[in-house]
C-alpha cells in the first residue's frame, strides 16, 4: 500500500522548523499550489507554534511511503 503526505515546512519566530502534514494530497499537486497554501497560512496566522508565529516558508515536498504487510 502506498501513502502520500504533503509536507508544508515553515520557520517560526524562534528560527525553528515547523511542519504541517496533509494526508493524501490531490494527485498532481504543484509547487505553486503548495506555496500558495503556505503563503495563506502565514498571512492569516492560521497556526501557532511554541516558538511563535510562522514567519517564512520552506520548500514543500510530497512524501511517499510504501507499506507491505507481512504474510
Amino acid at each position: 500500500m502506498m501513502t502520500r503526505t504533503l509536507k508544508l515546512g515553515f520557520k517560526n519566530a524562534d528560527g525553528k522548523d515547523v511542519n504541517i502534514l496533509v494526508a493524501d494530497p490531490k494527485d498532481g499537486i504543484t509547487k505553486v499550489e503548495a506555496v500558495a497554501a503556505q503563503t495563506l497560512i502565514i498571512a492569516r496566522n492560521l497556526f501557532a507554534s511554541t516558538g511563535g508565529d510562522l514567519i517564512s516558508a520552506l520548500d514543500p515536498v510530497v512524501l511517499t511511503q510504501d507499506t507491505t504487510l507481512l504474510a
